[in-house]
């Protein structure tokens, strides 16, 4: 019963991520980028107490970089160590999985920029999870405060 709850309530939330998501990028509510400057924000965290984190430069009207990174719990960034253990591959199976969500990190961070608005931004089958992080710091960092 409670892991029940706990999925509708982070489907609730990345709901309400994705709604003010299209509205902070023009979507269909048809309201604008925040002004010119650059922007950060954060997701909240997963099961496993890691968040994502996003910077997000605004020039001329238009996103024009971002990066996207998550953080695990003990503070250290997912990189090409994420899925090791001890500095080791003990298990390549989880490792894999482990680097296909550290590369779809900086491919979602492209996808907002090339498609300018972060509902175009599709989930990578293996990096849903990231995905969501990444569409909630997105909307954290347009809210328009810098």
């Amino acid at each position: 019963m409670i892991a029940g709850t706990k999925r509708k309530i982070t489907g609730v939330a990345l709901s309400l991520a994705l709604a003010l998501s299209a509205a902070a990028c023009g979507g269909e509510s048809g309201a604008a980028l925040p002004e010119d400057g650059v922007y950060t924000g954060v997701s909240g965290e997963d099961d496993d107490g890691a968040y994502g984190e996003v910077r997000i430069t605004v020039e001329d009207g238009a996103i024009t970089d971002c990066t996207f990174v998550t953080w695990q719990k003990d503070g250290s960034v997912k990189d090409g160590e994420y899925g090791k253990v001890n500095g080791e591959i003990s298990n390549r199976e989880f490792y894999d999985k482990a680097q296909l969500a550290v590369r779809a990190m900086s491919q979602y961070a492209d996808a907002l920029v090339e498609f300018g608005s972060p509902e175009k931004v599709d989930a990578i089958s293996g990096a849903t999870i990231a995905h969501g992080q990444f569409l909630e710091a997105v909307a954290d960092a347009l809210d328009g405060e810098q």
